[in-house]
C-alpha cells in the first residue's frame, strides 16, 4: 500500500487500558502485554482494541449470567443469512456471525461478531441499549441513547477453548464505508493467556476488496479470497457480515512465525 493508503497506530499499555474502560462487569479489566497494531487506509478513526489475556469472558456450565449471554452458543442472537439489514429492522435484536474458525494444537478456536442495525429514534436506540446491557455489552462513546441513533454498533469476540474475549469494538455511522484498498487490521495471540505468540489477524476491508494477503516474520504469506456460496468458516477468507458497512476476514499465521503486514490486492 502507498504511504498515504496505511499508516500504524501504536497505542501505550495506559492507552488500551483506557479503551477498556466501558467493557462490562463480568470483564476482567488488564493491560495488554503487547501492542495493538491498527493498520488503515482512507478511515483513521480509533477502533477499540481490548487484547489483553486478563479480559477473558470464562464459560461457566450452565451459568446464566449475562456475560454467558453474549458468548457463543448465547441466546438472543439470530444467524447472518443476509448481505445487508432490512430498512425495518428490530435494533434490539443482534446478529451475530462466525468470521473464522479451526482447531489449533486439538483445542477448537472462532472468531465472531456481533452486529447490532442503526435505531431509527430514540425509542429504538434505548431498546437497543437494553438489550445490550443483557447480553454484557456496552456500546463504545454513547453516552445517551441518543448516540446511538443512525448507527451501527458491533463487537468482535475471539474464542480459545471455552474462554472468549472481546477484542474490538465500535459505534460508527450506517453510511460509513471503505473503498479500493482500504484496510483496519488488528494482530493478536490466539491463545488468550500467550504474551508473544502474535498469530491472528482480525480486519475489515471494502466491500469491493477480492483478496487480502497476510505476510508473516518467516517472509510466508497466507492469500485470503473472497467466501463463495457453501465456504465453511474453517476456510480463511473474506466474508461479507450482515449490517456491516465493511467486510471481515480473519487470518491466522502457521505455528512458528507471526504476523507482519496485511494488504488489500485488487
Amino acid at each position: 500500500m502507498s504511504a498515504d493508503r496505511e499508516k500504524s497506530h501504536d497505542m501505550s499499555d495506559s492507552d488500551i487500558a483506557l479503551l477498556l474502560a466501558d467493557a462490562a462487569d463480568e470483564v476482567e479489566i488488564g493491560i495488554a502485554p503487547y501492542e495493538s497494531v491498527l493498520r488503515g487506509g482512507r478511515r483513521r478513526r480509533a477502533r477499540r482494541w481490548a487484547v489483553a489475556a486478563a479480559t477473558a469472558l470464562v464459560l461457566a456450565g450452565s451459568s446464566a449470567t449475562l456475560a454467558v449471554a453474549g458468548l457463543p452458543g448465547g441466546d438472543g442472537g439470530q444467524a447472518a443469512t443476509r448481505p445487508s439489514v432490512a430498512a425495518d429492522a428490530d435494533p434490539s435484536r443482534v446478529v451475530r456471525t462466525t468470521l473464522a474458525s479451526g482447531t489449533d494444537q486439538g483445542t477448537r478456536w472462532r472468531v465472531l461478531i456481533d452486529v447490532w442495525p442503526a435505531p431509527r429514534d430514540e425509542r429504538q436506540a434505548e431498546s437497543q441499549r437494553s438489550a445490550m446491557a443483557k447480553r454484557g455489552e456496552t456500546p463504545p462513546d454513547a453516552h445517551r441513547a441518543s448516540d446511538l441513533i443512525g448507527k451501527v454498533t458491533y463487537f468482535v469476540y475471539r474464542g480459545y477453548g471455552a474462554r472468549t474475549t472481546k477484542v474490538m469494538e465500535n459505534t460508527v455511522p450506517e453510511s460509513d464505508a471503505m473503498t479500493g484498498t482500504d484496510l483496519m487490521s488488528g494482530s493478536l495471540p490466539l491463545q488468550p493467556d500467550d504474551k508473544a505468540d502474535v498469530r491472528l489477524v482480525i480486519g475489515y476491508v471494502a466491500r469491493t476488496a477480492q483478496r487480502v494477503n497476510c505476510v508473516w516474520t518467516n517472509e510466508t504469506a497466507t492469500v485470503v479470497g473472497r467466501a463463495r456460496t457453501g465456504t465453511g468458516t474453517d476456510v480463511q477468507a473474506i466474508r461479507r457480515v450482515e449490517g456491516s458497512p465493511y467486510d471481515w476476514f480473519v487470518c491466522l499465521a502457521p505455528k512458528g512465525t507471526q504476523y507482519k503486514s496485511a494488504e488489500v490486492v485488487e
